[in-house]
Order: structure tokens, then sequence, then C-alpha cells
């Protein structure tokens, strides 16, 4: 095994050697779909090379393997000694050194991490789930094909797995109520009915019997994200990722329906997003048939839509303040859904490129960033004046302070921190 006394940035090559040779393999994947589905690739890497592993999300992967390993330092805990952790979705640069472990994190460099593990899979020679690579390029933000995923791309493909076809990307049948749900509830983008089965319907209809019907329905939408007053100039982009879907034979009905739930479970119920992502990458013929059984289905689906129904409901009823740069948004939400809810306003209704939500009677803060501008690091500063936590990367971020006012202190600590 390469061993390593400190946390270290390694690329798709080095990782695969890990994998390989590494007795153990604790993953520990950023509370993301990108992230979750990179996660489950690399297990399902090391399950082919026969490594057992053990996975499982934290907003603040690398601090939690940082406390790990401080916790195994000071004898507080007994880990393995043989045993390797793989940092998801984070940096080595955010860990502080540990001295008792092994500690490697993917280096995707600024590409999905998808992408990275799924080229693990190549160099190792595994057959990985090239579904599951793709959606989460698309948790990412971004779409198949691009950003590195040409190759899982083609290979689903040639598989017969993914078909473009016109429409939206829900994860719901294509009948009238799991169409009309899955517009509702989809996190891909906000538009005046988001949140409502019954306002689609009466919006737009949810009839869908041939291509036709599906080109008019994504015309709708497409159109009702942007057509708002306020409404942002990223709209237009940011709702492309949701539409002209690849139909699958995956756990759900297209590859974007099926990044939405995993970025949702990721959060909300990281076991069953694990099952899910773990579904596909056992078999030799990963991808043409999911060991997804209707209960695991079911659970995802209601998760999914139960978060997105609560996101949405919060951008709807969001106090927006615009600053220099930042956009602010008070709510009142589950704090599963504030980093959906931050994500949906930078994308669709701040006008500023940096989203900040603050929901003062829970102490909790999500940010997010059009372009990388250390949102992170910026809510660590921030926590920390507040003797709380914050966490998070380039463009992401939350944390947990104690508020007693209407949020100002954080805002401004965050403020001025970026």
């Amino acid at each position: 095994m390469t061993e390593s006394a400190t946390a270290s940035d390694a690329t798709p090559e080095t990782i695969a050697g890990v994998v390989r040779d590494a007795p153990f393999i604790r993953l520990v994947a950023r509370d993301d779909g990108d992230s979750l589905a990179a996660a489950a690739l690399l297990a399902g890497a090391a399950r082919g090379v026969g490594t057992p592993f053990q996975i499982r999300t934290h907003p603040d992967p690398a601090g939690s393997v940082a406390g790990a390993a401080e916790a195994a330092e000071s004898g507080r805990t007994a880990g393995r000694d043989d045993e390797v952790h793989l940092i998801v979705g984070a940096g080595a640069a955010e860990t502080p050194d540990p001295s008792t472990i092994a500690v490697y994190a993917l280096d995707a460099d600024g590409r999905p991490a998808s992408t990275a593990a799924f080229a693990v899979g190549t160099e190792l020679g595994v057959d990985l789930d090239p579904v599951l690579a793709l959606a989460g390029v698309v948790a990412a933000g971004s779409v198949p094909g691009t950003d590195g995923s040409g190759d899982a791309l083609d290979v689903a493909t040639r598989r017969g797995i993914v078909e473009r076809r016109p429409g939206l990307a829900v994860p719901t049948p294509e009948t009238d109520a799991g169409l009309a749900t899955g517009i509702a509830a989809s996190t891909l983008f906000h538009a005046p009915y988001s949140g409502d089965p019954d306002d689609v319907r009466a919006a737009i209809g949810a009839d869908v019997l041939a291509d036709a019907d599906r080109r008019r329905i994504a015309s709708v939408v497409a159109v009702d994200v942007v057509a708002p007053p306020a409404a942002t100039s990223r709209a237009s982009a940011a709702v492309e990722r949701a539409l002209r879907p690849y139909a699958t034979t995956g756990p759900v009905g297209t590859v974007g329906g099926y990044a939405d739930v995993l970025d949702v479970l990721a959060r909300e119920a990281p076991g069953t997003g694990i099952a899910l992502a773990l579904a596909g990458t056992g078999g030799a013929d990963v991808g043409d048939d999911h060991d997804v059984n209707d209960d695991l289905r079911s659970a995802a689906l209601e998760t999914w839509r139960a978060h997105g129904t609560a996101a949405h409901a919060a951008v709807a009823g969001a106090t927006m303040a615009r600053y220099d740069g930042v956009s602010v948004a008070r709510v009142s939400a589950p704090a599963a859904t504030l980093p959906t809810v931050a994500r949906l306003l930078n994308q669709y209704r701040s006008p500023e490129p940096i989203t900040l939500v603050v929901d003062p009677d829970a102490g909790r803060v999500a940010a997010a960033a059009t372009d990388p501008a250390g949102v992170g690091d910026a809510l660590r500063h921030a926590a920390a004046e507040l003797d709380g936590t914050g966490w998070g990367g380039p463009t992401r971020g939350g944390a947990r302070v104690s508020i007693d006012d209407d949020g100002s202190a954080v805002i401004a600590a965050t403020r001025e921190a970026l």
C-alpha cells in the first residue's frame, strides 16, 4: 500500500493504487450528489478488486477525517491501524495534517468528482456504472458528455442504457400524477408553479403521449423559468441540465432525475442515498439492471419529493436583501433544505454572484456561489467568530451558529470574510 502520514490530493492513477492495495478503506463524501455518486463508484472499484470498504457522507468530510485522526492519536477511539481514509468532494488542503492515519483526497482537477472516480475504475479494469457517473456529473451542475464525462457517456451509449429524448429530467413516471409531481418537486429548476403539482397541471398540463408532448412541456417550463421579473440572467443556462434528458434503465427514469434524487438524499437520508447509489456497482453488467427494490425506490422518491416541496416553499417565501456582491435571504426551512434553497436562489433569483441563506430561528446558514469564491473558508471564519462551526468549498458551504438577532452578525462576518 502507498503510505501517507498526511492528507494529499491524489490523481485517479494514485487512488487506483490505493484502492487496489489498501487492506481497508473508509470513504467519506461531502453531502452532495456528485460526491455521493463518486464515493459509490470508488466503492464499486474497491469491491471489484476485493478491498473492503465503509462509506458515509458528511457536510465537512475533511474536518470529519481530521477529527477521527485526532481521536485516534489521543486514544479516544480505536480504529484499524491499516485503514485508509479517502475523502471525496473536498481537497486535502482543508484537512489538518493527521499523524496516525493515511488520508487521501480524490483530485478531480476542477471537474465533477464522479468523472475522476469513473477513471479510477478504468485504471483498475473494473467495470463501473456509467449511469451513476453521469448522474454525478449532472448533480455537479454540468451535463453528460462534458467536463470529463465523455468516456462514461460513450460506455452508456454503446450499451444502450441511455437515450437522449425531448422533455424534462425528472425521476418520476410519465403519468399525469408522476410528471406533475416530478416538475413540482424538481430541484433542477425553479418556476412559478414549483412545489405544487396542482399548479403544474393548471399551468401546463401533464399528459405525455409522445415526443411532441414532451417538447411542449419542456418549452413551457424553460420559458416560465426565465420569465419572472426576478429571474436571474443565469436562469436560462441553469435550466439546461433539466432539458432534453437522457432516459435510462437506472434506478429512476432519467439521468438528471437520478442526479436530483442523489443530491437530496446525500443530506436528507444518506443511508438511503448510499444504498441507491451502490445498487448498480456490483455486477458485471452494471448499469443494465440496477438492483433497486420498490421499497428503496419509493423511500428515495418520497424523501426527494418532500425536500423539493419544502425548498421551493422557502424560495418563494424568502425575504431578500442585496449587498455588493452578495444577496442575502432570510428563510424558515428544514435545515437539510438550506443548501438547496441557496443553490436555487443563486441560480434563479439572486442578482449577485454569491447567495447567503440564513435561518435565524434554527441558527443555520448556507451559501452558494456562481463561481469559486472561497465560500467555505468565509463561513468557517464567520462561524468561528460566533462560536459556531462552518464548512464548505469554493462554491458552497454551511454553518451552525448561535443567532440571537435577525442574523445580522453572521451576515456581516461572512461578508467581511468574503
